[in-house]
């Protein structure tokens, strides 16, 4: 599958960047501009072979909260929904069915508003066990410290070791 990337610098993390995986429109499901449904089992399919390890599926929290300890990726198998990144003030990004988006540890993040039944799954990379950190902003030293030491993944989530992910994000480190 052929995604379209978009990267955004965030203020909890402004060394790599938030990556933005777009389904191209001639491969998503349903008409355009409405909300796709993808099975849940494509994304954790693809993310466990690429060494990120399908986690969970739910929705995402609506307070800002972040990890130190794992970088994850959200796989939008169902709805629409508005995310915004970085705390008050921060980027919204939307997203779609067959979409996807990577966070940088660190990166606060919260649902701003959803609709047609948006769901996600949730995956971090292998070796990685996030922590669940609330705020709007990366407050403490200790967590900075955690953050710092977050490996960069040799695999893109999606794409594999020959992905985006792991030249983007080695060249802001």
């Amino acid at each position: 599958m052929k995604y379209e990337i978009e990267s955004y610098f965030i203020p909890n993390n402004d060394i790599i960047p938030l990556l933005a995986y777009r389904a191209s429109a001639d491969l998503a499901p349903g008409e355009a501009g409405m909300e796709a449904a993808w099975p849940a089992e494509f994304f954790e399919e693809v993310f466990s072979r690429n060494l990120w390890p399908a986690a969970w599926r739910n929705g995402v929290y609506p307070f800002h909260h972040y990890h130190s300890t794992a970088h994850e990726v959200l796989g939008v198998y169902s709805g629409f929904a508005s995310i915004q990144f970085g705390g008050e003030g921060g980027p919204i990004v939307d997203v779609r069915g067959g979409e996807a988006v990577v966070i940088p540890a660190g990166v606060s993040h919260r649902l701003v508003d959803s609709r047609g039944g948006f769901r996600v799954v949730g995956a971090y990379p292998e070796g990685q066990v996030p922590d669940l950190c609330r705020g709007d902003a990366v407050d403490s030293v200790a967590a900075r410290v955690r953050i710092a030491k977050v490996p960069v993944p040799s695999c893109d989530p999606l794409s594999g070791p020959s992905g985006p992910l792991p030249t983007l994000w080695a060249a802001g480190r």
